[in-house]
């Protein structure tokens, strides 16, 4: 390698020396790298505070606890569990063994010499090759048996078995002669596998009735039971909540004529925060205090409720009901901001000029009383000037003010280019006995919404901020950089458009909303801001600050809701003691290490999030499920090996469209281009693409929809195999010294 010049303001390419640590793990240490690009003088500070930087950041660790680095990396062999494909069509494959550091790798299946291509739930040992740009390859050259059963969730058969609602599941369960008696066919049930009955089809015990099959209120228990969600309160954690009683005024601060209010939507469970603000004078800037629910005054440290929240990890919402974090006498109860009443609560009281730049915070436990429960709905028509009785009289002294205030925290947050996604939200709508689905509708983006929103992420800066000033541990809410393989893939859909992605370039969110607003208006938009929001990491809880990167902050921490987010209660617990506060305080770490515990609660939010997405499926299904036959305007949101996952235009669902209900032909995939091309035809179907689909299935118990492409489809409004053919040309002539311009993908002509 050639020596680079000394560097003494840190201009070396980190990319660089991370690139020679992986190659040279045996030269990793600071004299050798500082040799080997030729750092001299204070040069070595700078790669001394790279190094740390590195180590802070994950991406490298000490191997000893000598100043000698490592790669992380994952074993060239490991056994892993193969995952249904997402949404762009890749397959990932997740460790067997989860005892990594932070969020999981990046692991996605590839070629292996195995017969057959593993599916969804199978498990193989892989050679593992790393990418190079983060990621890794898993190659299968063993099949490994798939963990025995233990519970199962199903529909009883007529005949004794059990039909399950885990699509991925490919074979009946036996249930036991005991249990026959009082089961019905369609009963939809938690069983548990007991062994081998007949046909050598395992055999089932059932534990619970969950519901019937045509009950369309179970589909959010199916999907709690299929992801292990903590259905049941022990009784020591509910006797606890049963004593719970009013915060005593003594040692706090009264809040009670202020008039905080809680805003949230019509169909909120429970309230846990309160906003009000009001103007500096001379138009210095604003104050605004953000009041939460005070959870540590009941829950405390290693009691039953701790135990069990810390097992639950947080909240799981579904569209007919909430597995709460805590027991309803506190979420519903003490810990819930009603109005009119008093509640004890921990207040972030801050002050921001007129830029929207946080100048001081403090945080006192106090006693406040809501002075309204207002919806997002009531706050937009009163801040359009169309108040109602209960709203007029709050106007100038708190909700005036804090639009005002949002303003100007609107304009900070375009300034340190926070990541603008439009990513539509739809509501489902269940009838009032909530035994049908009455409609799926777009959820409307309210300024209210927005203004709430940035009223948490002051305090939650404001939070993390305070406890780094006092060198306190912070669990902090991080989220590292888009992966650059997702970006890859992006840059790739980018090429067809007016937009596109400098490669080999460090993004930053700014950047990003640059293309996002290049894109506005068009066809393809919404496929780019979902493109946009799959090449994300993963945001999670850790200990260790990489900052967020969606938000543009240095500093994050989940401060405003302990009433359903355990971080937030590890925060409040660390201001509780940092600044002595009274009791209910414990620094992080005190009961459990701080790894462990991030690695815990970022686990449970990720099986909340797949249990709440799972019920979402279903739902969709079955708001399908008497529309067999009908045809849909639809979109293809992703290109696979085994065919098109399309979005419906009404809903919003993704139905499979499989290699056989396509238009008569052999089709052939290409990864690069994210089409399928017919071989005999040559018809092309690609990501964008308006197709008309008829639904031939629609399982609201499984949550699967299939449909057949019928009619000619439209070109795409992105054509990647034009792109790619003209990138390929571009560098071709590149090296001859020609230009070349290449035509958009609605410009190519097709059959």
């Amino acid at each position: 390698m050639a020596k680079s010049k000394s560097n003494d303001a840190g201009q070396l390419d980190r990319d660089a020396i991370l690139k020679f640590i992986q190659k040279n793990p045996n030269r990793a240490d600071k004299r050798s790298i500082a040799k080997e690009f030729g750092i001299k003088g204070g040069g070595r500070v700078w790669l001394k505070t790279l190094l740390k930087q590195f180590e802070r950041d994950g991406v490298l660790e000490p191997e000893t606890p000598k100043t000698r680095w490592q790669k992380q990396g994952l074993p060239a062999v490991l056994p892993v569990e193969v995952l249904a494909p997402n949404d762009d069509g890749d397959v990932v494959c997740m460790p067997i063994e989860r005892n990594f550091r932070g969020a999981p790798p990046l692991i996605f299946l590839t070629d292996g010499s195995l017969d057959a291509a593993p599916g969804a739930g199978d498990r193989v040992l892989a050679k593992i090759e790393p990418t190079g740009e983060g990621a890794f390859l898993a190659k299968p050259f063993k099949t490994l048996p798939r963990p025995r059963h233990d519970i199962v969730v199903g529909v009883v058969e007529a005949g004794g078995t059990l039909r399950p609602t885990d699509k991925r599941t490919k074979h009946d369960f036996i249930i036991g002669e005991q249990d026959r008696g009082t089961l019905e066919p369609g009963m939809l049930v938690r069983a548990e596998v007991v062994g081998t009955g007949r046909l050598d089809l395992p055999k089932a015990r059932v534990i619970e009735v969950i519901g019937h099959e045509n009950d369309v209120g179970a589909i959010s228990l199916i999907s709690a039971a299929e992801h292990r969600l903590r259905m049941h309160f022990p009784d020591d954690a509910v006797e606890d909540a049963k004593a719970a009683e009013a915060v005593p005024l003594k040692g706090r601060v009264d809040y009670r004529d202020v008039p905080l209010v809680t805003i949230d939507g019509a169909d909120a469970r429970d309230f846990d925060d309160a906003v009000w603000a009001e103007r500096l004078p001379e138009g210095a800037g604003f104050r605004i205090l953000v009041a939460i629910a005070d959870v540590a005054h009941y829950v405390r440290p290693q009691s039953p409720l701790d135990q069990e929240a810390k097992k639950r990890g947080n909240s799981c919402y579904f569209p007919d009901r909430v597995i709460p974090m805590l027991p309803e006498n506190l979420s519903n109860g003490w810990c819930s901001l009603v109005p009119h009443e008093d509640r004890g609560c921990l207040v972030a009281d801050m002050t921001i000029n007129a830029q929207g730049k946080l100048l001081s915070k403090r945080f006192e436990r106090g006693v406040m009383r809501s002075a309204a429960r207002l919806t997002y709905e009531r706050v937009e028509d009163a801040l359009n000037g169309n108040p109602d009785e209960e709203i007029q009289p709050l106007l100038e002294p708190n909700l005036v003010p804090l639009k005002a205030a949002y303003d100007v925290l609107v304009q900070a947050r375009e300034e340190r280019g926070a990541l603008e996604l439009d990513i539509p939200e739809r509501m489902i709508e269940l009838s009032e006995d909530k035994s049908h689905v009455v409609d799926i509708r777009p959820r409307e983006r309210l300024t209210s919404h927005k203004m709430i929103e940035e009223m948490m992420i002051l305090a939650n800066v404001a939070a993390a901020q305070v406890l780094e000033a006092v060198e306190h541990s912070v669990m902090y809410r991080v989220h590292d950089h888009p992966d650059p393989i997702k970006l890859e893939n992006l840059a790739n859909l980018l090429d067809g458009t007016p937009v596109n992605i400098q490669r080999g370039t460090r993004l930053t969110a700014g950047k990003l909303n640059g293309i996002l607003k290049g894109v506005a208006g068009e066809d393809y938009a919404p496929m780019i801001n979902e493109a946009v929001l799959r090449s994300q990491a993963q945001a999670v809880y850790s200990p260790r600050n990489i900052g967020h990167f969606g938000l543009g902050l240095e500093s994050y921490a989940h401060f405003t809701s302990p009433i359903r987010r355990y971080a937030d209660l590890t925060v409040h617990r660390a201001l509780i003691h940092a600044f002595g506060l009274g009791e209910g305080g414990e620094p992080l770490g005190a009961s459990e290490a701080p790894i462990p515990l991030a690695e815990s609660i970022s686990e449970c939010e990720r099986q909340a999030a797949y249990a709440e997405r799972s019920a979402k499926d279903r739902y969709l299904a079955a708001f399908h499920g008497d529309q067999i036959g009908q045809i849909f305007e639809s979109r293809i949101s992703s290109v696979t090996k085994f065919g098109l996952f399309v979005e419906l235009d009404r809903s919003g669902a993704h139905a499979l469209v499989p290699m056989g209900l396509l238009p008569d032909d052999r089709y052939d995939f290409d990864g690069k281009t994210l089409t399928l091309e017919g071989r005999r035809w040559g018809r092309i179907f690609s990501v964008s693409q308006r197709v008309q689909l008829r639904l031939v299935e629609a399982n609201g118990l499984t949550g699967s929809l299939v449909g057949e492409i019928v009619g000619e489809a439209e070109p795409a409004a992105l054509d990647l195999r034009a792109s790619e053919s003209a990138a390929r040309a571009a560098a071709k002539n590149t090296k001859s010294g020609k230009k070349v311009k290449g035509k958009s993908g609605n410009q190519r002509k097709r059959p």
